[in-house]
């Protein structure tokens, strides 16, 4: 089977959008750039679709115009292994994008991203019940960036 492959559908900034991301990411770039043809004539000779990769997995990126738009009933989850990485990703997308509450954010094209720090995932998944309801309420209350040192701390007790 090949792999399932997320489309994003943008207004008409497609291109723009995965060039953004490729820029960002390890083993990432542009794959194909498909034009609208003449079936469509207002907009013939755009870029309709950008096939696309973002560290090795493949994404297609669709000018599909303004009927439907990106919410944060999707997000992209950037698992880092050291608080460099977070904030290197976090920079880089939040650039010309907005900060949203526990640690995710609204990219300048409007794709939501959680840049998440190492240990995050392991201290919610705990078993450790006090310790993992403690970290939750931490993210909770966050609105921006997760700080990986402080929520090690609020973890540890």
């Amino acid at each position: 089977m090949k792999p399932i492959t997320p489309c994003l559908w943008f207004d008409d900034v497609a291109e723009e959008a995965a060039r953004f991301y490729t820029g960002i990411f390890p083993d990432s770039g542009i794959d194909t750039v498909v034009h609208y043809g003449p079936e469509v004539p207002d907009r013939e000779g755009r870029v309709l679709t950008v096939g696309f990769r973002i560290n090795g997995q493949p994404y297609t990126a669709l000018n599909g115009g303004p009927v439907f738009t990106l919410s944060e009933a999707i997000s992209m989850e950037v698992h880092c292994e050291s608080v460099e990485e977070v904030d290197r990703y976090w920079d880089a997308l939040v650039d010309g994008g907005v900060e949203q509450p526990c640690g995710w954010l609204k990219d300048r094209y409007g794709v939501s991203w959680q840049v998440i720090p190492p240990g995050v995932r392991e201290w919610l998944t705990s078993p450790d019940a006090e310790a993992r309801s403690r970290v939750a309420r931490a993210v909770y209350a966050t609105h921006g960036k997760l700080d990986a040192v402080a929520l090690e701390k609020v973890y540890r007790g």
